[in-house]
């Protein structure tokens, strides 16, 4: 491999990791940015989306089987997410937010750990897309183009739904006037706690979607949860735009920094995130409007 295909698979090794980082760091995002909370059992979401991969894909996975633990995956992070909207509803203290929401972090990784244990779980991606393509003459797997692909899928549907339908403008006027949505007949906790579990959901979905590049094992939790809280800073707190931009950053200086100096990586993650809070303390894209979006 010459450096010019080694930089290449680089960039978007880069690109597949922003791409599955966006997925679960827009859930946290629009969660903040909706319902003003801070989530750290986030990551803990996440890592039991990676081991409903271990249960269900685990050996030979088929097509049909891989759709059938993204529907498992999305299906308990939306509970998850709907009991944490309950849990937390009367909270507003961020601190106490953070401390219950820990708290329940703690429970569900002693519990992941009791019935997975603590070895490295590996999760095969699908058997159609187990294959390499060809990158200016190095190859490089076809799953993680496929996670780009996923990435720019959610990036793109979430943008219609928030920003181009009913759905999107009930969740905005939630937010910016939740008594004057109720006055209409609304009821704002079924859509908060929709939000919430939505979001949660996604982190599900991509825990699932970066087993096969990230495995399933104690500890990702924490490791999912930090860079996406990470992203969040960098973007803007509650902004779509920003979690996109500061997911993206995230995944290429991860991933040179994994290349170039492996023992200081996180150390240039936070570096970057130091810079932005310097020159912008709101963030790259903040959001102006108050909503998730």
């Amino acid at each position: 491999m010459d450096l010019i295909s080694g930089y290449a698979v680089t960039a978007v090794n880069g690109l597949a990791l922003g791409a599955v980082l966006f997925i679960v760091a827009i859930g946290l995002s629009l969660v903040f940015g909706t319902m003003d909370v801070l989530n750290l059992a986030h990551g803990s979401v996440s890592l039991i989306g990676a081991y409903v991969g271990v249960a269900l894909l685990s050996g030979r996975p088929s097509g049909p089987m891989s759709l059938v633990a993204i529907l498992v995956a999305a299906v308990i992070g939306l509970l998850a997410g709907i009991l944490l909207a309950v849990l937390t509803q009367s909270l507003t203290d961020h601190l106490r937010q953070a401390m219950l929401t820990l708290g329940v972090s703690m429970i569900v990784a002693d519990v992941l750990h009791i019935v997975f244990g603590a070895d490295v779980k590996s999760v095969p991606p699908p058997p159609f897309l187990d294959g390499e393509v060809t990158i200016l003459g190095a190859p490089y797997p076809v799953y993680r183009l496929v996670m780009v692909l996923i990435g720019l899928g959610v990036g793109v549907v979430l943008w219609v739904l928030l920003e181009k339908t009913r759905i999107g403008a009930v969740i905005r006027a939630t937010v910016a006037d939740r008594a004057m949505v109720e006055a209409i007949g609304i009821r704002t906790r079924l859509v908060l706690a929709g939000v919430f579990g939505g979001g949660a959901a996604l982190a599900a979905v991509g825990g699932l979607i970066a087993a096969p590049l990230l495995g399933a094992q104690p500890g990702n939790d924490d490791l999912v949860l930090l860079y996406a809280l990470v992203i969040v800073v960098i973007g803007g707190l509650g902004s779509f735009k920003g979690a996109a931009v500061g997911a993206l950053l995230v995944g290429q200086v991860q991933t040179v920094g994994v290349s170039l100096l492996a023992s200081y990586a996180s150390f240039l993650m936070f570096a970057v995130m130091a810079l932005v809070l310097l020159l912008k303390p709101a963030g790259l894209l903040p959001n102006k409007h108050g909503g998730g979006h």
